[in-house]
């Protein structure tokens, strides 16, 4: 049986441990190369969401304004999940399940004590980000919502988390993420005036024609 970690606050292993051996245990048999390639996903994959609220950017400047005041508000929304999610894993205190179970063959060094556990940090921004691209672009939203569940995975498979810190910090970012987007929707009318000044640029010139340029000229007859 696996020595338990001598400053324990709170023991997940109870709820899954079971689950997370067994996956530390598929990671260790992997080939290597997907095994790096999980890594590198885990360790750094949080920039393609941030690449994903660009290109909504991108495609919004043209939409209309209540869109593109929920994209610019995306990266906010992940701030605020990330904050809550500090201050719920400060509550919770649960130790970090290579520590509680004593593996040591993770393929990310296990955190030191104090660094808790649940929920998961990285998931809570995945799926924050990918909630709040979903109300702006439904497309680009998909795209984020499939990796913040690879992201989610990554994170029991290189040892850090147990399954059950990865499903918390799903539905909290998604619980987080949802009434601020909806809320950030309200700001319409702010972009709208805004899309008349020197923000023009960044914002777009909002919905045009569907030929482009002026409306047509209506002749009056008579």
């Amino acid at each position: 049986m696996p020595p338990v970690h001598p400053l324990a606050a709170y023991d997940g292993s109870g709820v899954d441990g079971g689950l997370y051996t067994r996956v530390v245990g598929w990671a260790d048999a992997a080939p290597h190369w997907l095994d790096r390639l999980v890594a590198l996903w885990s360790a750094v994959g949080l920039a393609l969401f941030a690449l994903l609220m660009l290109a909504a950017w991108w495609r919004a400047r043209g939409a209309a304004p209540a869109v593109i005041a929920q994209v610019l508000a995306s990266p906010l929304v992940v701030v605020v999940a990330y904050a809550v999610n500090s201050a719920l894993k400060g509550v919770v205190e649960e130790v970090r399940p290579c520590a509680q179970l004593g593996v040591r063959d993770t393929l990310e060094a296990c955190p030191g004590p104090g660094d808790w556990s649940f929920p998961s940090n990285h998931t809570v921004a995945a799926f924050a980000a990918a909630a709040a691209l979903w109300f702006a672009d439904r497309r680009i939203g998909v795209v984020a919502g499939f990796a913040a569940v690879l992201m989610g995975a990554s994170r029991v498979w290189v040892g850090v988390h147990y399954p059950h810190d990865v499903l918390a910090g799903a539905v909290v970012g998604v619980l987080v993420a949802v009434p601020l987007a909806l809320a950030a929707g309200r700001a319409g009318p702010l972009v709208g005036r805004a899309r008349s000044g020197p923000l023009r640029p960044f914002l777009g010139a909002g919905l045009v024609p569907a030929g482009g340029g002026r409306p047509p000229t209506v002749v009056r007859r008579g």
